[in-house]
Parts: structure tokens; C-alpha cells; sequence
């Protein structure tokens, strides 16, 4: 569940690990807290996160590129409205999945790359992130806000971006090489022969149409 995830999030922090906590849109009211620490995580708007390879990665939401939060506020609340409308199906549609006994698909995320608004959306999205490591003289950003998990390179930068955990199931990790990959958790089994949840892989199709492994 999330309090579990939340736990050993703390639990790490107790223990000497430095965790900092990203505020977005979602969470605007933590920004009023940037700089505090709670337990021994530190909120902030963003940050500057090395890899173990040496490379600098811009850690931000990216809320603060989209015009739409910032200065249609209405037509931001009418997408929140088609996106929790979406996500119900997305529910309905998981449930009925389940029974038929198919593996997790996502209606919404399929829903957003068919629409080639959104599409275009998404891609602006990536090229102004981008941008903005340039600007910021780092060699990627990672970021979220759009639900969309992708790694991509543009030019000397790499764009990545972690997805969510709602409808597209969707983390980033690093390797021991600082190499960065996506994980999908789209079917998560109740029970295996260890007695745990088993994270099972999945393929990531991009914008490009390129397919990823994910696990």
C-alpha cells in the first residue's frame, strides 16, 4: 500500500539516507515548505541529482512548463475532471481484465497517445524540459506531471520522465553503472512461490513507436 511505501521511505531516512521530496501541482501546498526538513526529508521544487556514471540530472515536477496549470486555471480543472472521469474507467476496465484473466492495460494512457493533441502535447512537453537542463547546465532531467514514462535524448541531454504509480504503474531506477531504466508494474501477481508480489515485465511503447523492455 502507500503508508507502506511511505514507511520505508521514513524507515531509509532514519537510518541516514538523503531523500528530498519533489512538490507538484497535485501537492502545490508543500511548496509553502521548501527547505524544510520532516524526519529527514527535505521538500524542495528541485534538485540536482548525480549518477553514479558522474552525470547531473535536474530533478523537477515540471508542472511549472505547463501553461495550461498556470494560466488557464479552468481548463485545468476541466482536465482534471476528464482525467479522474478516465481513470474510473481505467478501473472498470482493469477489474473486467482481471476476471477474463488478461494482463493490466490502461485505458487513459492508451486514450492519451491516440489523441493527437495530446501527443503533440507530450512531445513540446519533453523539448521544453530538455530546454530547461540545457539551461541549467546539467546533462538530463527527470521529471513527471504527464503521466507519461519515457527516456529519450535530445541532443547531449537525456529526458527522462518517471510516469506515475496510477495509471501507468511506472518508477525510474538507477543501476550501479548510473545507467537509468524504467520499470512497469502492469500485473501484479496476489501471491507467487516466494509468498510476495512479483514484479512482472512489460514492453514500454514510446512516442516514436520504439518498444522498451521494461524489467
Amino acid at each position: 500500500s502507500h503508508n507502506d511505501v511511505v514507511q520505508k521511505l521514513l524507515r531509509k531516512a532514519r537510518k541516514g539516507a538523503s531523500i528530498t521530496y519533489i512538490a507538484g501541482n497535485h501537492d502545490e501546498f508543500a511548496r509553502q515548505f521548501q527547505g524544510v526538513h520532516f524526519g529527514g526529508i527535505v521538500v524542495a521544487d528541485r534538485a540536482i541529482h548525480e549518477t553514479a556514471d558522474g552525470r547531473r540530472l535536474l530533478v523537477i515536477h515540471g508542472d511549472q512548463f505547463d501553461t495550461v496549470v498556470h494560466n488557464q486555471r479552468w481548463l485545468a480543472y476541466l482536465g482534471d475532471y476528464a482525467y479522474d472521469t478516465a481513470m474510473l474507467i481505467n478501473r472498470v476496465v482493469t477489474k473486467l481484465r482481471h476476471l477474463l484473466g488478461l494482463p493490466y492495460w490502461s485505458f487513459s494512457s492508451w486514450a492519451k497517445v491516440k489523441v493527437k493533441k495530446a501527443v503533440n502535447f507530450i512531445g513540446s512537453f519533453q523539448t521544453v524540459l530538455s530546454e530547461e537542463a540545457r539551461r541549467s547546465h546539467v546533462d538530463g532531467v527527470i521529471c513527471g506531471h504527464i503521466h507519461h514514462a519515457a527516456i529519450e535524448s535530445y541532443g547531449e541531454v537525456q529526458y527522462i520522465n518517471t510516469g506515475d504509480w496510477v495509471e501507468s504503474c511506472t518508477a525510474v531506477v538507477e543501476h550501479f553503472d548510473g545507467r537509468m531504466e524504467i520499470l512497469t508494474w502492469a500485473h501484479v501477481l496476489p501471491e507467487s512461490s516466494t509468498g510476495k508480489d512479483v514484479l512482472v515485465p512489460v514492453d514500454i511503447i514510446d512516442l516514436k513507436g520504439r518498444a522498451a523492455q521494461a524489467a
